[in-house]
């Protein structure tokens, strides 16, 4: 295509948002002319979807769940006055509990201000207050943030070595909505055990964001613990960022949860409406669809051109990947979706994988991100009249236009800024999109049956670890894995109980030795004297 019909077709379909200080061209993405007319009707019955989530429907039959997070940035779309006033209470509580901490009215053991901020999650409970943190936090935050997001050990030692003596300033956020997802009670556990090495008691350093009557709330009113803060059914952890899981690490961390629920609600309002040419999480949803033939069939790579927004794409990650990717669809039929997300940010990646994109096998589409307020203040020039915020925008432009020429494709969100109001924007947007590229595949976005299948079968392995340590643990002598596995009567599981062995010999204080010799069907296993 040449450059006047470029343009052309850049004027035809650049969708501009000007409430939101948002544009979204999807002129090069290769979609026929004959496209948006053709997929008008799914795209409506797509919209009476989400306006059916939004009235309060039974968005997720699975489980028998509302699907609410769009009412925590507009509370009066709740569907009963109840929910209406359990969201105004918690994020009143968010506030005035944030401003006693800062305020000094709520102080650690020491009588010391909390400066430092640990958060302890896993999922959408780490995730999106992660992404936040990073994409809005500044050397003027109120509070430090620092994550706790796996179940990895040393993970966990590098995390409270950083802390080191702020620990007694450290204020504590536990986040699982059952309270009693593994990862999350470890890195409680871990917690709790670095704060009795330090002399501290972690309740008077702990709060709690969880579920009514859940394990872990139960715990933290029994400890009494600083606070407690709801989480409920009807928010899923990918779609929770706007709910205390995210507003209460940010507004401790000293950012502006006002702007950043204002973001949210506006970009909610311009993505309801059903003209699809005017909604960019409709025209999102669309190339989704296009691109992949509404199955997966490529990926989307994510490159925003801004540092701050290096951990979108691994939130987005979760988002996208834990909504879309279904065994079956709503009728129970096999059909497989999936949309795989990856990416990190530009121009980094020019130098990374921008090669294989422009010359390798062609399975992807890109969508850019640009941000064009390269700082608040004058940028110096590098070389005569170019600055380095020129040098990124140009690129972004080189690399777009590279791509394009080999007939790959890609759309660009453009922002005017990046600030809590765009980041609350930049959320909603694509939670919006989700949910409607969910309707035109006919799939449930909101439940994830996959994750509870990898839970099962990952405490069916620690229940075979007991096994094995009882059976070690009544003298045997040493035995190979295979004996182990014929010993406790499960010979088929006999590469399960050699990885279970091998990890325990690996690791001090866990009462396993090992004799590796011969191939690894002879190594040898028994209790550590």
């Amino acid at each position: 295509m040449d450059e006047p019909a470029l343009w052309k077709r850049y004027a035809t379909h650049l969708c501009l948002c000007p409430k939101l200080g948002l544009s979204l061209d999807i002129s090069r993405m290769g979609f026929p002319d004959t496209f948006l007319k053709h997929m008008e009707p799914p795209m409506q019955r797509a919209f009476a979807a989400m306006n059916a989530v939004e009235a309060g429907a039974l968005a997720n039959p699975d489980e028998q769940r509302m699907v609410g997070h769009y009412w925590l940035r507009n509370a009066p779309l709740a569907p009963t006055e109840a929910i209406r006033d359990q969201i105004a209470a918690a994020l009143g509580l968010v506030k005035t509990f944030s401003q006693q901490i800062h305020s000094g009215g709520i102080t650690s053991q020491n009588n010391g201000q909390f400066t430092r901020l640990l958060i302890i999650g896993i999922g959408g409970s780490a995730l999106g207050p992660q992404f936040v943190a990073d994409a809005l936090g500044t050397p003027k935050d109120r509070m430090k943030p620092t994550f706790l997001d796996n179940t990895d050990p040393d993970g966990m030692d590098r995390v409270f070595a950083e802390l080191g003596d702020d620990l007694g300033r450290t204020l504590t956020v536990v986040i699982s909505k059952s309270g009693s997802t593994k990862e999350t009670r470890n890195g409680m556990l871990e917690a709790q055990s670095a704060y009795r090495r330090a002399g501290l008691e972690f309740a008077r350093h702990a709060v709690a964001v969880t579920g009514a009557g859940s394990e872990l709330d139960r715990l933290a009113a029994a400890e009494g613990w600083l606070a407690r803060f709801p989480m409920w059914d009807w928010v899923g952890g990918r779609t929770s960022v706007t709910s205390a899981v995210g507003l209460l690490p940010a507004a401790l961390q000293g950012l502006d949860i006002t702007a950043l629920l204002a973001g949210a609600a506006a970009c909610d309002t311009v993505t309801r409406q059903p003209e699809t040419r005017q909604n960019p999480a409709a025209l999102m949803a669309l190339m989704w669809h296009h691109a992949t033939g509404g199955r997966g069939e490529k990926d989307m790579v994510m490159l925003p051109y801004k540092d701050r927004l290096l951990l979108f794409s691994r939130y987005l990650q979760q988002l996208i990947m834990e909504s879309i990717g279904k065994e079956k669809d709503l009728e129970g039929s096999i059909v497989n979706q999936g949309l795989t997300v990856y990416g990190n940010k530009g121009s980094t990646d020019q130098h990374a994988y921008v090669q294989q994109l422009r010359e390798g096998v062609n399975n992807f589409f890109v969508t850019f991100v640009e941000v064009l307020r390269d700082r608040e203040e004058t940028s110096m020039p590098v070389e005569e009249g170019i600055t380095s915020g020129d040098f990124l925008f140009g690129f972004f432009q080189g690399t777009r236009q590279a791509l394009y020429e080999k007939g790959r494709e890609s759309m660009t969100i453009t922002v005017e800024r990046l600030d809590a109001f765009t980041l609350g924007v930049l959320i909603a947007l694509f939670e919006r999109a989700v949910g409607l590229y969910a309707s035109l595949v006919n799939i449930n976005a909101y439940h994830q049956p996959g994750v509870e299948a990898g839970k099962k079968a990952a405490g069916a392995v620690l229940a075979l670890q007991k096994e094995i340590m009882a059976l070690l643990g009544r003298g045997q002598s040493a035995m190979t894995a295979g004996e182990v596995a014929a010993n406790l009567g499960k010979p088929e599981a006999v590469e399960q109980v050699f990885a279970i062995l091998r990890h325990l010999a690996a690791n001090p204080g866990r009462g396993v030795a090992a004799v590796c010799e011969g191939d690894v069907g002879e190594w040898r296993f028994q209790a550590r004297q």
